[in-house]
């Protein structure tokens, strides 16, 4: 496995194997690495002839700056989870290598994103998604991969990466990946190392109540399952909800009937003490 600090690195890589007629697999992560990560890897090793993963914590995406100070980092770690994947290259660049201008007035243009940008994590996050299409945009630029990775906790990121790739005509097919979990449910995320024990107990109620809400949603109505939905998380110690939301799973918009869609996803995002968490469930 191969490391690579430097964008000329990278290219040379990718040049030497687009000349050859060979597909590259990516999986663009912000480390601490865990098994959730290791399956988008795994995918990727398997379906391509060459694979990357790039690790970098990207500062354009986080409107809280004590978010972007207390993320996870572990570099050396991460190496050393990447080892035995079978992965050609990791791309681990400083901030400078992603964004040679700096990131101040670094963007060329606002991206278009649709809709899907603009609810849930887009409210409550603003700027977030513009600083995501910002960094995946450079890396697609750099890597251009033939299939990239994503897990499907991030849901909402997936809608708004598709819309992005459209609008800037990239060639890329995007290959979301199921949700891994915890064997208590708890579905994995680097932020899971920023919770107490005591948090950590309790942070596997998010999913066992999204799990419950699918019987009771098959006789109740979408205002009542997001009710209890509510109710029930924040009945757990240590949870806060921040928004819960039932929504089509093309336009990202939240329904009012069963019956509006043909897909309907519940995505969710729980503040358990300071740690923010997201899920989301399929209900039809």
């Amino acid at each position: 496995m191969q490391i690579i600090r430097t964008a000329a690195e990278l290219e040379s890589l990718v040049g030497r194997e687009k000349n050859n007629g060979h597909s590259i697999g990516f999986v663009p992560t912000m480390g601490a690495l865990h098994d959730g990560h290791l399956s988008l890897v795994e995918k990727a090793v398997a379906d391509n002839d060459v694979s990357i993963v790039s690790i970098f914590v990207n500062p354009t995406q986080f409107n809280n700056p004590t978010d972007l100070a207390t993320y996870p980092r572990d570099e050396q770690a991460d190496f050393k989870l990447l080892a035995s994947t079978g992965l050609t290259a990791v791309f681990a660049p400083t901030v400078e290598e992603i964004y040679p201008g700096g990131t101040e007035g670094r963007r060329r243009h606002e991206f278009d994103l649709g809709q899907v940008a603009t609810v849930m994590e887009g409210k409550y996050r603003p700027g977030h998604f513009q600083g995501v299409a910002e960094v995946v945009a450079r890396l697609f630029e750099l890597v251009r991969p033939t299939r990239a990775y994503f897990g499907e906790k991030d849901f909402q990121q997936i809608a708004v990466i598709r819309n992005m790739i459209e609008s800037e005509g990239i060639d890329v097919e995007i290959i979301p990946c199921p949700i891994k979990r915890n064997a208590d449910g708890l579905a994995l995320s680097s932020r899971n190392a920023l919770l107490t024990s005591d948090q950590r107990r309790v942070a596997p109620g998010i999913h066992r109540v999204l799990e419950e809400s699918l019987e009771y949603a098959k006789s109740h109505s979408v205002r009542a399952t997001h009710d209890l939905v509510v109710e029930e998380i924040e009945g757990i110690p240590f949870m806060r909800v921040e928004y819960f939301e039932i929504v089509d799973d093309r336009t990202l918009l939240p329904v009012e009937e069963w019956e509006e869609a043909g897909g309907i996803v519940g995505c969710i995002t729980v503040y358990c003490g300071d740690v923010r968490l997201i899920d989301n469930i399929r209900y039809k």
